[in-house]
């Protein structure tokens, strides 16, 4: 080999052993800055991480396994093939836009292989006669115990609920009560996302999340009329470390219901109403023990609902609910903006009286402000025997929403710290 080829030879090693050099570099430091991104937030101890990347993963189109959109036939079938494909496959389950598919009640259940995924760009409709549902009453749309799950799309997931209210004892008081299904329910889900999707006139409740652990729920539009029986928006029962964020809800009842089971819990950035307001409870209904503790809501906008910020409690109950943060809220024309109400009871007869009752400790109530459509803007009626303890108030300052005065309810409180708050308590 001559010396200038020679030469020539070692420039282009040299050159090749530069780029990979420089490549494997490039990749490194785009891990690194991938993983120190402000996305990768830590709440209550637990790290929620990045949304998966898709785009090595299949594509599961529901046509392709029979749906056939925008027909009104029922399309349960379809959807319950694709599932298990894409379920097998860690594959992405795809409802096309701009369609419409029917289903019946159907279980989407695990366990799946890693990024299963489940996207909806269209629409999904409950099927709309009732007799479909008399096995199970109380589910439409199941996703039963999968890991590592996300749901988005930015379609709607519609109940269409119209005739389930018809026919609701709430509202025709010569019916008899009987259930009606919860729209979606995630049921023992773990690192679950649901994102970025609207849901519309459930039967009853929307969005039930139950016995899941690491749920990141956020960008969901739910709406149903506000005289709409039983319609809560986001139901949590027996959940753990769970975040909802940047959503918008009205609907017939509660927009947010945080129930037993439940602890560290957050919502941030909440619009709610028409409804019920946001909720702790019911809890301790037949006389059963409750457990709620470590839950923050945090810059929330209510506009119009029968309640604010509400912790709800049955006589008789046992257990607690305690480190409960209410703070950087907005209220206009809401009644009952702050409740505690440990007499609840939601049934036609009167409840008896009893001295057991839910614990109620430790609750933050900082910077409310805003208006109240009823006088009572701050009531507080907590039990004779298990009286509510560290009851913080600091920059609550509510007005009467038509310029009359307001005043506040105190039955029973232990305050930690009365800051600054406006009503002051009449009693107590």
């Amino acid at each position: 080999m001559s010396p200038l080829q020679t030469i020539t030879l070692s420039l282009f090693i040299t050159f090749l052993s530069f780029h990979f050099s420089l490549g494997f570099y490039i990749q490194d430091k785009h891990i690194q800055t991938r993983l120190m991104s402000p996305n990768h937030e830590q709440h209550f101890g637990f790290m929620m991480r990045r949304s998966r990347t898709h785009m090595s993963q299949g594509m599961v189109n529901v046509d392709h396994y029979g749906a056939i959109a925008n027909d009104g036939r029922d399309d349960t079938e379809a959807f319950e093939k694709a599932w298990i494909e894409a379920c097998s496959r860690g594959a992405i389950l795809v409802v096309p836009q701009r369609s419409v598919y029917h289903l019946k009640p159907i279980t989407f259940k695990g366990s799946c292989q890693p990024n299963t995924a489940f996207k909806v760009y269209g629409t999904i409709k409950a099927w709309p006669h009732m007799s479909a549902y008399e096995k199970d009453r109380q589910r439409w749309i199941m996703f039963d115990s999968i890991t590592n799950l996300v749901v988005d799309g930015g379609g709607i997931i519609d109940g269409n609920g119209r005739k389930w209210w018809q026919n609701s004892c709430k509202v025709n008081r010569s019916l008899p009560c009987k259930k009606a299904p919860t729209a979606v329910t995630f049921y023992q889900c773990n690192n679950l996302q649901v994102k970025n999707l609207r849901f519309k006139n459930a039967q009853q409740m929307h969005v039930r999340f139950q016995k899941c652990f690491n749920v990141r729920a956020s960008n969901l539009l739910v709406k149903a009329p506000g005289n709409s029986p039983n319609t809560d928006g986001i139901h949590i029962t027996e959940t753990q470390n769970m975040i909802i964020s940047n959503s918008v809800i009205g609907t017939g009842d509660d927009c947010i219901s945080i129930v037993s089971g439940s602890k560290n819990i957050r919502a941030i950035d909440i619009t709610c109403g028409p409804g019920h307001g946001i909720s702790i409870g019911s809890l301790g209904a037949g006389n059963l023990e409750a457990e709620v503790s470590n839950v923050v809501v945090n810059r929330a906008m209510l506009t119009g609902t029968t309640n604010g910020v509400r912790i709800k409690t049955w006589q008789g109950g046992r257990g607690y609910a305690k480190d409960i943060k209410f703070m950087n809220m907005s209220m206009r024309n809401v009644t009952n903006p702050i409740i505690i109400d440990q007499n609840y009871c939601d049934q036609e007869e009167p409840c008896q009286v009893q001295e057991s009752a839910v614990a109620l400790s430790n609750v933050v109530y900082q910077n409310i402000k805003g208006t109240s459509a009823s006088e009572v803007a701050i009531k507080f009626v907590c039990s004779k025997t298990v009286p509510c303890k560290g009851i913080y108030m600091q920059d609550v300052i509510l007005r009467r929403e038509d310029g009359d005065g307001v005043s506040a309810t105190c039955e029973n409180v232990r305050f930690a710290n009365r800051g600054r708050f406006y009503p002051q308590c009449s009693s107590g």
